[in-house]
């Protein structure tokens, strides 16, 4: 799915009404019955409701929902802000005096002194105060009124994006002059913001409504910004065709474990294995042997001459692999650090790099100018900090590193893997794919050690390194969602979703 910016978005209205003959009041209908069903769906009428609409078209919808519930039996109040009493635009105008033609509506406009109604946590709130068609910040009045609400702990539905909060960045906002929904119910498209964790107490659940806005339109408008769902990677994976061996599936190593995390390397083993790799190596110290063969059997063990660390990552004569994976449990001895740098200087083949393998590069950053082309960095936010450097008080934390990463996608022209909710797979050309499988059941240890050994798999397999990097995300969050089904949230480990990888893989190119 293409994610817009809210620029964007109003271009394709903008054509949608244009050129397809569609008019904005029947685009507000739409937007209305959508944001009302889905209110059917998980309240009952019996419960208090409040709307406040703004004097634009946001306020329009608001209004249209309004006069669709009271249809609905239910007996909203609403405040319909039209300061000064010439405010409001020609939509909002005409919804309002359709709501009031229904007669006996609890209804108010508040055209001077902000009226501020009792609100309860009991209370529904259906905010239409501004959207995404705010310009600037909150002040005044409506920043007292947003408080107010945030601070009633009413259930909240927002209509497009919470009142605000801008749809695209918001570098400096301050959380508590933005509504906090509940529920947002986004108009068509999700926004960018949703996709970064700083918004997401302003945001709560989102759900997308399709209101029917032109293909043509939608297809013909490029963008940087992507949501990668399972249609997208069935038809990135590829058929096994019968007469196929192992050698026709890669032959890929993994630089991984060490005394006391020799885990790591059986977890990414594992994930390697389960995604479809013609043949593993693990290279390990020695005391990963037992380890290793016990636990992955199916792996072949390649032993360091140490005992206890990593100190070569050199291929033995004669052996060519066709995909590198490194950093899982490697830890960050000066030996080890030696052995990575190595590697980094003299693979032809981009890389897997995670967990201690980006520990050791931050503490070598020249090592980022030697990177391969097109290699791929795994971090987490603690990661990405101590590669790149602290983001500046003031800001937006996820939202700077996001940006961060971005330039650091096409500076060292590299993949950066930015794991998280929605996990971030930057290509250098500033394309951005935000993944949609995966939850909080993968929040537990090991988990990313799996993900390195899917994506190895994948690269090792010939996929190149971007597609490689979007589908072991999408297939490692799906393992866990699986994981998560037969374990529940709290049971899951990353075994559990090492040995859903194959399972997840069958899910996604059987469904229809």
């Amino acid at each position: 799915m293409k994610i817009f910016t809210t620029e964007d978005i109003r271009a394709i209205d903008r054509y949608t009404i244009d050129e397809e003959g569609v008019s904005s009041r029947e685009l507000i209908g739409r937007v209305a019955e959508g944001v009302t069903c889905e209110i059917l769906s998980r309240w009952r009428p019996s419960r208090p409701v409040t709307v406040f609409a703004g004097p634009g078209n946001n306020g329009a919808d608001a209004l249209a929902v309004s006069k669709m519930l009271y249809e609905q039996g239910f007996r909203p109040e609403v405040l319909l802000f039209n300061i000064k009493g010439n405010s409001l635009s020609r939509d909002c105008r005409a919804c309002r005096d359709e709501l009031l033609s229904l007669g006996n509506v609890n209804f108010i406009e508040v055209t001077d002194k902000m009226s501020v109604p009792e609100l309860t946590p009991g209370h529904l709130v259906i905010d239409g105060l501004f959207g995404s068609g705010l310009r600037e910040p909150l002040s005044g009045g409506f920043m007292s009124l947003v408080r107010h609400i945030n601070e009633s702990r009413a259930t909240v539905v927002s209509i497009d994006v919470p009142s605000g909060m801008f749809g695209d960045w918001n570098p400096h906002s301050i959380n508590r002059n933005i509504i906090h929904a509940t529920l947002t119910i986004a108009i068509q498209f999700p926004r960018l913001a949703f996709f970064i964790p700083d918004n997401a107490e302003l945001v709560g659940e989102w759900k997308v409504i399709d209101i029917g806005l032109s293909a043509t339109a939608i297809r013909s408008t490029p963008t940087k910004y992507h949501l990668v769902e399972t249609h997208d990677i069935r038809r990135v994976l590829r058929y096994r065709p019968n007469f196929s061996s192992k050698a026709d599936y890669g032959d890929a190593v993994l630089y991984s474990g060490s005394y006391g995390m020799m885990g790591a390397a059986m977890l990414a083993a594992k994930g390697a294995l389960r995604s479809g790799v013609g043949k593993i190596t693990v290279h390990s110290p020695r005391c990963g042997f037992n380890v290793l063969q016990t636990g992955v059997p199916e792996a072949l063990f390649q032993a360091d001459k140490n005992d206890i660390i990593i100190t070569d990552m050199t291929a033995p004569a004669g052996r060519r692999y066709t995909a590198v994976g490194a950093g899982p449990g490697i830890g960050t001895h000066d030996q080890t650090m030696a052995a990575l740098e190595t590697l980094i200087k003299t693979s032809k083949v981009p890389l897997v790099l995670d967990a201690d393998a980006l520990n050791c590069i931050a503490r070598r950053p020249a090592l980022l100018n030697s990177l391969p082309d097109h290699s791929v960095i795994t971090p987490h936010a603690g990661e990405f900090d101590r590669l790149f450097g602290q983001v500046p008080s003031g800001e937006s934390t996820a939202e700077s590193r996001f940006l961060k990463a971005v330039e650091v996608a096409r500076q060292y022209n590299i993949i950066v893997v930015l794991k998280g909710r929605y996990t971030a797979t930057i290509r250098p050309d500033g394309k951005v794919y935000f993944n949609s499988s995966g939850g909080p059941a993968m929040a537990t240890p090991g988990s990313g050690d799996v993900l390195t050994g899917i994506m190895t798999s994948l690269m090792a397999q010939g996929y190149r390194s971007e597609l490689a990097a979007l589908t072991a995300v999408f297939i490692h969050g799906m393992a866990g969602d699986i994981a998560a089904e037969r374990h529940g949230e709290y049971g899951v480990t990353a075994g559990d979703i090492a040995d859903s990888t194959g399972i997840a893989i069958n899910t996604i190119m059987n469904n229809c």
